[in-house]
């Protein structure tokens, strides 16, 4: 979980922690969707349960654009140092201080799918902007990227699963553009990545660079987070890197891996706690990216190694993540966590990765395409900009880059599964 600025991103959601309720399979009540003014939500006692037929031929990536429009607008630094880079938050005015790397990651993860799908983004553009962020300094001499930039230069503390997350980026820009410079910069987290990893706690990679082995500190952790992300990164690096990287890479994502599922890992419904601290105290709190990143890491370790251990233990945990994360929210029967979309959209796709593979895992995305719809038409602010709550109950921190790029990133990632094209609409 991550901590820093964030903080309090935690205090009000910590008694969700899962509790294996089990509740009914009915779905979030779904009004049609029309391009009138936005409707009041409806009765949670009205309203159809069932998976609509989508009548009135609704395009995700379509939607995604309009959506990245407007984030564009609002949100986009227009002039000086930071140009083309966003800022953290939207509160009437667009300002000038550059995000954090967490929301700009968030929302190239959805520029990326429109991208995919065919639109005219500037993607290579914004993929290049990640270097703002990036520098050679810190506690180890290996480049890395910070939390934070002024515009040209990186700054903040460089933490391992921010920076295993951009390497998820770097790599899948290479795979969509074949740029190499994008493969080349993917390589230096590696480097750093190892920089993270040591023998304390029986392995495993610690949280920040500049909070490694502090008992006396609870940020000082070696998390599902980072580790998560780092072991997905790398398997994702290894199909694209050299001969030469491939048995220090695939050796290096299957210690984290076993690592988490020795360490963090539930056995009573496969989720993953948060982290094990510096003192060796286990925090069981669960949030839906850390069991996401996992059921994803297990699907890779599959198609590479061809065990289906990875794979039983990937179908046990997006079971146990469903029945965990999903539940009564805001007046509907069955909805995803009304909290941090960009948690949720992490473990629905893992539940894409999945699907092929595990038949339920259709039914969870079905019921995330609704529960997104319902978003759309009652859960966005006046300037259509997305709530925090998807429920629509209150914005919660709807001003957040972050909780916008989740939303682009759902919409385009359901547009990529439904087989969407920028020529080809649902």
């Amino acid at each position: 979980m991550k901590i820093r600025t964030f903080l309090w991103l935690l205090l009000p959601m910590l008694a969700l922690s899962c509790g294996g309720d089990d509740s009914d399979n009915a779905a979030p009540q779904t009004p049609d969707t029309d391009q009138g003014e936005k409707p009041d939500r409806p009765d949670p006692d009205e309203g159809p349960d069932e998976e609509p037929e989508n009548p009135d031929g609704i395009s995700y990536g379509q939607r995604g654009l309009e959506f990245f429009d407007l984030v564009n607008r609002y949100y986009r630094i227009q002039n000086g140092s930071a140009a083309g880079l966003y800022v953290e938050n939207y509160n009437g005015t667009t300002g000038s201080s550059p995000s954090y790397l967490w929301g700009y990651d968030g929302l190239i993860s959805g520029v990326a799918t429109l991208h995919e799908l065919g639109y005219e983004v500037d993607y290579e553009a914004m993929v290049d902007r990640f270097e703002a962020y990036y520098r050679t300094s810190g506690a180890v001499n290996v480049g890395g990227y910070g939390s934070a930039t002024d515009g040209r230069y990186g700054s903040g503390d460089r933490y391992y699963d921010d920076n295993a997350i951009v390497g998820l980026d770097l790599v899948e820009a290479y795979e969509l553009t074949g740029e190499q410079k994008y493969l080349d910069r993917a390589k230096r987290i590696v480097a750093f990545l190892h920089s993270g990893e040591d023998d304390l706690l029986g392995g495993g990679l610690w949280w920040n660079e500049s909070l490694k082995n502090n008992p006396n500190d609870g940020n000082s952790n070696k998390p599902t987070c980072s580790n998560g992300f780092a072991t997905l990164f790398l398997l994702r690096y290894y199909a694209l890197c050299t001969m030469e990287e491939k048995v220090d890479v695939l050796a290096f994502a299957r210690r984290l891996y076993e690592w988490l599922v020795a360490n963090l890992r539930d056995p009573s419904d496969g989720c993953y706690w948060n982290d094990r601290s510096a003192a060796g105290v286990i925090n069981p709190t669960k949030w839906a990216y850390n069991t996401g990143v996992m059921i994803s890491c297990g699907v890779r370790l599959y198609r590479i190694t061809a065990d289906p251990a990875y794979l039983d233990l990937a179908r046990e945990s997006a079971d146990g993540a469903y029945r965990c994360f999903v539940g009564p929210a805001g007046g509907l029967t069955q909805a995803y966590p009304d909290h941090d979309p960009w948690f949720t959209i992490k473990l629905v796709r893992s539940f894409m990765d999945l699907a092929p593979y595990h038949e339920p895992a259709k039914e969870y995305i079905d019921l995330f395409i609704r529960y997104l719809d319902h978003a759309w038409q009652y859960a966005r602010t006046s300037e259509g900009l997305f709530y925090e709550n998807w429920t629509g109950v209150s914005p919660g921190r709807s001003e957040q880059l972050l909780m916008q790029g989740a939303a682009l990133e759902s919409l385009g990632a359901v547009a990529l599964y439904r087989g969407e094209t920028a020529q080809k609409s649902m």
